[in-house]
């Protein structure tokens, strides 16, 4: 006997709950097809042949030898499980014109016309064809108005599998275009147009499909989604996209108190627009309805620390280690986190030991370090890093760099030094360690070996705009080859144009061969990016230089009430206001 059952490529959701067949193809279905009964056919010796042919072929994974085998059987019997069968291989080894002209004989001979249209469908869409797609997918909307919505919402899980979002855009928007008062079509369009990054009008849509439908969920959900994933804008304007999606999550729950995801989604949304006290509100009305479920648990306690409520974010985290959690390292670091900042650092330190391999593995070490440097025990402090490293940790070149900073945070430039020359013997081409090296190497006044390290590292990576700016800076504060240090920081500029670091160095170069405006000009625009206290410093010699010595004792006041220790800056002070 043959197999009832055919493959339904990609659009198992418009084939009424089709379930995945992971045999041959990633994408195949299967379902119950309606066929007219027809008399039992016997099997000749050639049929029985291409059976067997056909499906050792399948079990040997030889799908194109199996296709043909079907392919040909059915055509030569036109009997309709084998039509079926050939069908189903044909789809699986994506030999769709095949598939589609099996079909039609399928059709013709009796097979369900509903099934029929919608393995087409899944076929045009299995073999990227959206082009032809647009006439059998209106028919069959057309043949069942009762299941418009249904088909519409299956058509919005689609977009995920294919490249070419616009022409899908373009398809749903002409399809949606005939149903402008069907919530589903226009959630639908909201959907295709967020795939092919039309997000205006995916909110217009959105907005549309809500005022349709407004006890229905999903286009407020989407609407907070489109909020949580706007990363372009400032905090300014996230807030002012948010408020209207608030006030409609808001007015939605006032009529549906218990919508869980809903709640849920306000939340996020609150949080997104920095309106913490509100989200945090959000979140304890669904932590008093799901006080273990790790998903509302965590940014309750996250929350929680963020408002320095300590007492809560302690007990938060604390039984989210008690809990199935994805991330427990994270759990740790930040209950860590919540000891430091609550004044118990023996505490903090036992958590921050004990988070695990993984994301916040490093930060972890690097804040125990440091907690330890800080209080007086740079030996502790650097045995933890490199007892860390003799462990196998796979973040060895990071751990180097952290006992790195922490030699020279304490002033130790020349044994810094030593250290980054010995890491270097085992890593000579490591670029972080290059880099580094060469800073403490300026540190100590060895300018020609600072010179030598940072040209291999620009040999190694030419486009490496912080090495570029580092020798030529150099150069041009201690008022040597300006030319040189000219096109070094220009090379930089041209690689980095926005990094205020390096405007500030093309300021000082430029300050250096006497160009005070344009040097001012480079200064002023640095400074309103990043109003760094290097950078003030600077500012304000040329502001001196030019005659504006009130603007630059202002500017230096201004700068050494946030930063009273930057070095720079306290050498400037004592050169001019001695």
């Amino acid at each position: 006997m043959f197999r009832k059952f055919l493959s339904a490529l990609l659009f198992a959701a418009l084939c009424g709950g089709a379930s995945v067949h992971a045999a041959d193809s990633p994408a195949a279905v299967e379902f119950e097809a309606v066929i007219t009964e027809e008399p039992a056919r016997s099997l000749d010796a050639q049929d029985v042949y291409q059976i067997l042919l056909g499906e050792i072929a399948l079990q040997r994974g030889q799908i194109g030898t199996a296709a043909l085998a079907w392919q040909d059987l059915a055509r030569r019997t036109g009997d309709m499980r084998a039509l079926q069968r050939a069908i189903e291989v044909s789809a699986a080894a994506q030999q769709y014109d095949a598939a589609l002209e099996l079909l039609a004989r399928w059709a013709q001979l009796g097979g369900n016309a509903a099934e029929a249209r919608q393995f087409k469908i899944s076929l045009l869409l299995a073999a990227r064809r959206i082009d032809e797609l647009e006439a059998p997918i209106l028919e069959m909307l057309a043949a069942d108005p009762g299941k418009l919505a249904d088909s519409f919402l299956a058509l919005s899980r689609l977009f995920p599998q294919f490249a070419d979002k616009k022409a899908m855009y373009a398809l749903i928007a002409r399809l949606a275009e005939r149903y402008p008062d069907l919530a589903e079509a226009r959630y639908t369009l909201a959907i295709a147009a967020i795939a092919s990054e039309q997000r205006h009008i995916a909110r217009d849509a959105l907005e549309r499909a809500q005022s349709l439908r407004p006890d229905w969920d999903a286009p407020l959900l989407a609407l907070g989604d489109l909020i949580l994933q706007e990363k372009s804008a400032s905090a300014d304007d996230l807030a002012g996209l948010a408020a209207p999606v608030v006030t409609q999550l808001q007015a939605f729950l006032e009529r549906h108190p218990d919508a869980r995801e809903v709640r849920l989604q306000l939340a996020r949304v609150l949080i997104a627009a920095q309106q913490y006290p509100l989200a945090r509100k959000e979140f304890d009305r669904l932590l008093a309805k799901n006080p273990d479920n790790p998903a509302i648990l965590y940014p309750v306690a996250m929350l929680s620390l963020q408002e320095k409520d300590y007492e809560a974010a302690r007990k938060h985290f604390a039984r989210l280690l008690e809990l199935p959690f994805p991330d427990p390292g994270a759990v740790l670091f930040f209950l860590a986190r919540t000891e430091e900042e609550a004044g118990n650092p023996k505490k903090a330190m036992e958590y921050y030991l004990q988070v695990p391999g993984g994301a916040y593995y490093l930060s972890a070490r690097q804040r125990a370090s440091k907690a330890l440097a800080t209080g007086g025990d740079l030996s502790a402090a650097r045995a933890l890093l490199q007892g860390s490293r003799a462990q196998g940790a796979p973040e060895k070149t990071t751990l180097l760099l952290i006992e790195a900073q922490l030699l020279r945070e304490a002033g130790l430039h020349g044994e810094n030094l030593e250290f980054l020359r010995a890491a270097l013997k085992d890593q000579p081409e490591n670029l972080e360690l290059l880099y580094e090296a060469a800073m403490a190497a300026e540190k100590e006044g060895h300018l020609v070996e600072m010179e030598e390290r940072l040209k291999i590292l620009i040999r190694l990576q030419p486009d490496n705009a912080h090495a570029y700016n580092a020798l030529g800076y150099s150069l041009a504060d201690r008022n040597l080859r300006l030319a040189e240090a000219y096109d070094l920081i220009l090379k930089a500029s041209a690689l980095a144009p926005q990094d205020p670091y390096i405007m500030d160095s093309l300021g000082w170069v430029l300050y250096r061969q006497g160009q005070y405006q344009q040097a001012l000009t480079t200064l002023e625009a640095a400074y309103n990016l990043k109003a760094d206290p290097e950078i003030a410093a600077h500012m304000g010699e040329v502001l001196w230089q030019l005659g504006k010595q009130e603007d630059a004792r202002l500017l230096w006041q201004k700068a050494a009430a946030s930063a009273p220790d930057n070095a720079t800056l306290k050498a400037t002070l004592e050169k001019f206001q001695p």
